[in-house]
């Protein structure tokens, strides 16, 4: 048989095996002959229709589907490809993710997330948490040689703790394993402006997420209260001030450890904050110095609350709810001797942050910036932009937010300020620093801190009890 171009010969023969069909094609391109492999006998896989040439043309799709639906013809058919080659459709392709970072460790993190969270999908949800769910960990060591070196080191490994808890944690904080996959891979991680250098303070790209390095005893510490934190928010149903704790990880670079936790950001992923303090209820040495003062955003402690008349204003109800959760988040930590914590507060000036967008926005305008999707090319000062993707993406989704506006499913430690306060403020409140138990060294630093400032000195280092009843005091006192 001849033709002037390409001739596709598809024989269809109905297998005696119950109806089912075998595919063979035979295609000629004038002298040269490629024939598939024959399927044999059994019904016909989407896989088993195979059409090599080496040519650019070919058969359409949706011809090659139409033959493979065509189980119930008994006779040959002859199909001839069109001369003419029809315009293809432009699909645009999603983004490859190449965890491409400028620090390795950030790299391989971003890797290992990706692979945890995949594999993890793979793995039945346990009925209930076991013990050894609280010991388990998963571990993945990759050499490459000369194999995508531009993004990954060559020599890695990547170790997560008990991913089966840590997914149920994520779950009662109502995060999803996909938004918390591309809350942290989609983009690098970005330093946090806390970042002191010796140590990683990273924010996920879309502000929903913080990642902090932390010590080898402070995983042991983790380890150590897991499973009493994994009860007490099953009690109280996810609504808690103290960290939002979602992973922990290992990673190995150039035979260098690097331990890292994730947590849920405290302040907004949306409203920027333009105040920050760190309570602990104490007044001795209790003062931001000068060198933190200089700073964009300096953290004030407790004496500059006082000095700086600063006051939470919420109404009655709030402030009730607030202390009732503080109540149970302390009593929790007393009971596992756990002391030396602070309440962060940041607070979001609406006003501030109107006249701040207004700048920008006039800004833009003169700059002439180019705005693609209807999206423009920056944040503004006063509100970050809103990510399209990640945990916090489904919010674009809904009619934008306004000024001072949050979103509490998202932002779950910000309290808007009562409708009497002197300022439109928003405020964000949470425990952190709570893996320090009351040992040995606590022990010494108090006994020469009651020496230097005296027996009845606010010092911070104080038993777990005592640190708590002061610290509850000092709080209740912030409100107006």
């Amino acid at each position: 048989m001849t033709a002037p171009d390409w001739l596709f010969l598809l024989s269809v023969i109905t297998s005696p095996h119950g109806g089912d069909v075998c595919v063979s094609a035979v295609i000629r391109s004038h002298s040269e002959y490629h024939r598939c492999p024959d399927p044999g006998p059994g019904p016909v896989r989407q896989g088993d229709l195979s059409l090599k040439s080496r040519s650019s043309s070919g058969a359409s799709p949706a011809a090659m589907a139409a033959l493979a639906n065509s189980g119930s013809a008994s006779s040959p058919m002859v199909l001839l490809a069109p001369k003419t080659k029809t315009k293809k459709k432009h699909f645009v392709q999603q983004k490859v993710k190449v965890f491409r970072a400028s620090d390795p460790v950030q790299s391989v993190f971003m890797w290992g997330v990706n692979h945890s969270i995949n594999d993890l999908n793979q793995v039945p949800v346990p009925v209930m948490l076991l013990p050894d769910d609280f010991k388990a960990n998963t571990k993945i060591k990759v050499n490459n040689h000369l194999f995508n070196k531009e993004n990954l080191p060559g020599h890695f490994k990547f170790k997560e703790y008990c991913p089966q808890v840590f997914r149920n944690l994520r779950e009662r904080f109502g995060i999803e394993d996909l938004d918390y996959q591309v809350s942290l891979t989609r983009s690098p991680p970005m330093r946090s402006a806390d970042d002191q250098g010796d140590s990683l303070l990273l924010n996920s790209y879309d502000r929903t997420l913080v990642v902090k390095q932390i010590s080898s005893e402070d995983v042991a510490d983790m380890h150590n209260i897991l499973s009493e934190y994994h009860q007490h928010i099953v009690k109280c149903h996810g609504s808690t001030l103290l960290p939002q704790f979602l992973g922990m990880y290992r990673v190995s670079v150039d035979s260098e450890e690097t331990y890292l936790i994730v947590m849920r950001n405290m302040f907004s992923h949306r409203l920027v904050v333009h105040r920050k303090y760190d309570l602990k209820g104490s007044l001795v040495d209790r003062e931001a110095s000068d060198k933190e003062r200089v700073k964009e955003l300096p953290t004030f402690k407790d004496k500059d609350f006082r000095n700086n008349m600063q006051k939470v204003y919420v109404t009655e109800e709030q402030k009730e709810k607030f202390m009732e959760k503080l109540n149970k988040d302390v009593e929790f930590l007393v009971k596992l001797k756990i002391m030396d914590y602070s309440l962060l507060l940041g607070i979001h000036d609406v006003g501030r942050a109107e006249r701040e967008d207004d700048e920008c926005e006039e800004a833009v305008n003169e700059e002439e910036g180019e705005v693609e999707n209807g999206v423009t090319g920056g944040p503004m000062v006063g509100s970050y932009g809103t990510s399209p993707e990640g945990i916090a993406g489904y919010m674009s989704s809904y009619k934008p937010l306004g000024p001072g506006e949050f979103d509490p499913y998202v932002d779950v430690y910000a309290v808007g300020c009562c409708s009497g306060a002197p300022q439109r403020e928003v405020y964000f409140m949470g425990l952190i620093d709570v893996l320090t138990q009351y040992d040995t060294k606590k022990k010494a630093a108090h006994a020469a801190k009651t020496v230097k400032h005296g027996a009845g000195a606010e010092i911070s280092t104080v038993h777990p009890e005592q640190y708590a009843k002061r610290f509850r005091d000092f709080i209740s006192n912030i409100f107006a």
